[in-house]
This record gives C-alpha cells, sequence and structure tokens, in this order.
C-alpha cells in the first residue's frame, strides 16, 4: 500500500486516506479495510467501536503507520488489533 491510497471500513462510513504505512491490516471497527466498500457490512466490534473523527491523523505507537480520517465513522482504527491514536500537534514556539 502506498501513501494517497484511500481506504474505505467494512464496518461502517469511515474512510482514510494513508499518509504513511507499514506491514499489518489496517481495521476499522474490527474489520479490516479495503480500496472498494464491500458489498455486505461486516459487524461493528464492540472493543473498536470509539469511532472516528474528520480532519484528525491516526498513528501508531511505533510510527509506522499514520492515516487521515476524510469521512468520520463509529468504528475505531487499529492495525493488527492495535488500537491507534489521534496525532498530536506539535507546540508552537513561545512568542515572547
Amino acid at each position: 500500500m502506498k501513501p494517497g491510497t484511500r481506504l474505505r471500513s467494512a464496518a461502517d462510513d469511515t474512510e482514510v486516506m494513508v499518509i504513511r504505512c507499514g506491514a499489518g491490516t489496517i481495521q476499522c471497527g474490527g474489520a479490516p479495510m479495503t480500496v472498494e466498500k464491500p458489498s455486505e457490512a461486516a459487524p461493528l466490534s464492540a472493543s473498536f467501536s470509539a469511532g472516528t473523527m474528520m480532519g484528525k491523523r491516526y498513528v501508531d505507537t511505533a510510527g509506522q503507520f499514520e492515516l487521515l480520517c476524510v469521512k468520520p465513522g463509529k468504528g475505531s482504527l487499529a492495525v493488527d488489533g492495535v488500537a491507534l491514536v489521534v496525532k498530536e500537534a506539535k507546540p508552537l514556539p513561545a512568542s515572547d
């Protein structure tokens, strides 16, 4: 998978754009994400139902994955079952 690829959730309406990608399966709501929207919806996992926020970047702790949410949904993002977190903004330098 390369940067710029748009992925769609099989469990809800979430769509993300890949910014950085390593080896692993990107999931949303407990189901793998695909390039095409599947014809049949997968069930939303209760442990991955925290939701996604539009415009936020999601990263893993190792820094191998970075995803930009372009359409929010009820499912939360994960890679191989490990939840991704919202990337924090870098603080601007203080101007005295």
